[in-house]
């Protein structure tokens, strides 16, 4: 009868006390002999701990390890996560938590963080990380090596052309240095002549050029069809000169491939003036130069001159040493900007260091990405609800119709943040930056376009840093002018003030960080300085709201520290040269102060 007075319900108590009245009944259930169930029980039990105990006396945990890993990864992202709610009326409440990456928690994170990072930075006034950012042991030693290198592919005087090479350069500013440069390799393999690329600008890197003249382009395309592709280029493209100094780029590459400015008149003559009577080549994407010698210079020889358009990432990675020896050259030496943005880039430049005096003229230069092209295109969601999500639908149709609504896309926000897709907003870049060591007294610089909704998302980081600045702050109206309207040039300014940071921050990717990570290694003996933050990770701490500001903060450390460490990394046989220069455009140097060419490990 003592059995059957003890509590068997499946269901947990709703309190402790009842837990606490269940643990006293079976106690003296027990006490009192328990009868032969009891027994078993116990007999069953020192089984299975002996099985147990032999197990782990013998290593089997690793049998478990796999269990233990799913479990854990399962907990953590949240398919079985619960939140407990406070105690009321002695009821617990559990509600199921949201998946990871379905809500921006970021803005409230920020909420309960901001007095940790405001006290944080009163406690440690005297040591901000902008001083001690980067390992000096970490600098290798790499001194940029371009004469000797380019001695490989020099001439005292070059060889007959076989013909004339016309490329097009297409997409933003260093899609279209990407262009330019392998062009200038592609021309000496060939033996051509290169003339002066062509600039094009599709929809997403717009210029006051092409806005004139969008919204009449099919209409004008249509009547214009037999007016020569030469007049319709003027009117709808950039100019290479607009860019970069033009003089300057034959000048230095006089010694390897011959650069002229346009075709000459009795060459445009044997194809009615009309460039698009030109054969255009259509070359696939990453061609080897073997498809070149092949496929390309038997009809460059026979025709004379051969058209490469659109020519974006036209040559392949991995080349020979001679190639990548010009793409250095070109990338790095050759192209320079031109008079008018080399001129506002400086004055920009000297001010950014003005405005950083306290900390030595060092400052932090970021990479914003969060346009609303670039927020349509990941297709993510922040906090501005349906009037967020019709703006979304809106932006993704104008640029990419129909790309987005096509049977069997599936759009998840949620697993594109888990997965570090979407951009990040100024808020988490400030938050991130203030994690890392950043106090409010750093000067900060912003590289970005039109950024979406720029009063609301950019107060948390102007509260954050106070000392921002960005190019309609560093520049005048009157100094601008001149640019506005012209992505490629504005670009070009953005580039300048950032290749000069002391620190310089990545959140998105793209050509224009990539190229900037190269120029950096080229200038600063191999070393990148450069944040390229774990989004991933980033994403999981951002959707922990309960996470304390110490973890925070050292999570971020730890990220700088990683930063530090990939800064100096060489070049793999299929990275860019344009990203990671040594070893193919800089030498090591050795202890005596000589350099050396080393291999590829």
């Amino acid at each position: 009868m003592r059995n059957s007075n003890r509590s068997l319900s499946p269901s947990p108590p709703s309190s402790p006390r009842f837990r606490h009245g269940r643990s006293k009944n079976f106690n003296a259930a027990a006490a009192g002999g328990g009868g032969g169930r009891v027994g078993k029980q116990r007999a069953a039990d020192r089984i299975v701990f002996a099985l147990i105990s032999a197990v782990f006396r013998r290593k089997g945990v690793l049998l478990f390890a796999p269990v233990l890993y799913m479990s854990g990864m399962l907990l953590f992202m949240g398919s079985f996560g619960f939140d407990v709610a406070s105690l009321k009326n002695a009821v617990v409440a559990v509600h199921r938590r949201l998946p990871p990456g379905s809500v921006y928690w970021s803005p409230k994170l920020f909420e309960k963080l901001w007095p940790f990072m405001e006290a944080d930075s009163i406690n440690n006034a005297s040591h901000n990380t902008l001083m001690t950012a980067w390992n000096l042991k970490m600098h290798q030693g790499w001194k940029p090596c371009i004469n000797s290198i380019s001695s490989k592919t020099g001439f005292s005087e070059l060889p007959e052309s076989n013909g004339f090479l016309i490329i097009e350069a297409n997409g933003g500013l260093n899609q279209q240095r990407l262009s330019i440069c392998d062009a200038v390799a592609v021309a000496w393999l060939l033996n051509a002549t290169l003339v002066i690329p062509i600039f094009h600008l599709n929809s997403v890197w717009q210029d006051s050029r092409r806005n004139g003249f969008q919204q009449h382009y099919y209409i004008t395309v249509t009547i214009m069809a037999k007016v020569s592709l030469v007049l319709l280029m003027h009117v709808m493209m950039s100019k290479f000169g607009d860019i970069f100094d033009e003089e300057f780029f034959i000048h230095a590459l006089r010694n390897h491939v011959i650069v002229i400015r346009e075709l000459p008149e009795d060459v445009l003559q044997r194809f009615d003036n009309n460039i698009s009577n030109i054969v255009n080549l259509r070359v696939k994407g990453w061609s080897s130069p073997a498809h070149y010698l092949e496929k390309v210079l038997p009809k460059l020889k026979a025709m004379g001159a051969v058209r490469i358009a659109p020519f974006s990432n036209r040559l392949a990675y991995s080349v020979p040493s001679n190639l990548q020896g010009l793409r250095c050259l070109s990338n790095f030496e050759a192209l320079r900007f031109s008079e008018p943005i080399r001129t506002l880039a400086d004055k920009m430049f000297e001010r950014m260091l003005k405005n950083s005096s306290h900390s030595g003229g060092k400052y932090v230069s970021v990479h914003l990405r969060f346009e609303m092209d670039m927020v349509a295109f990941s297709c993510c969601e922040y906090d501005g609800g349906e009037e967020e999500r019709q703006e979304m639908d809106i932006a993704r149709e104008r640029s990419w119709r129909g790309k987005f609504r096509r049977r069997g896309r599936v759009i998840r926000p949620d697993a594109n943040r888990v997965d570090g897709k979407c951009p990040l907003t100024p808020l988490e870049v400030g938050m991130m930056l203030r994690g890392m060591g950043f106090d409010k007294n750093t000067s900060v610089f912003v590289a970005a376009g039109n950024i979406y909704k720029a009063e609301k998302y950019m107060a948390p980081l102007k509260q954050m840093f106070p000392l921002l600045e960005t190019k309609d702050t560093l520049a005048t109206p009157e100094e601008l002018v001149i640019f506005k309207g012209h992505s490629s040039r504005l670009a070009a300014l953005d580039y300048t003030v950032c290749l000069h940071s002391e620190v310089f921050v990545t959140t998105q990717g793209g050509n224009f960080p990539h190229f900037l990570m190269g120029h950096r290694r080229y200038l600063y003996g191999g070393h990148a300085k450069t944040i390229k933050p774990d989004k991933r990770k980033l994403a999981m701490l951002f959707d922990s709201p309960h996470i304390r500001w110490e973890t925070f903060k050292q999570q971020m450390k730890d990220m700088l520290r990683h930063s530090d460490v990939k800064g100096g990394e060489l070049k793999k046989l299929t990275g860019s040269v344009y990203t990671f220069p040594m070893p193919d455009c800089m030498c090591k140097q050795t202890e005596n102060g000589n350099t050396t060419k080393l291999p590829y490990s």
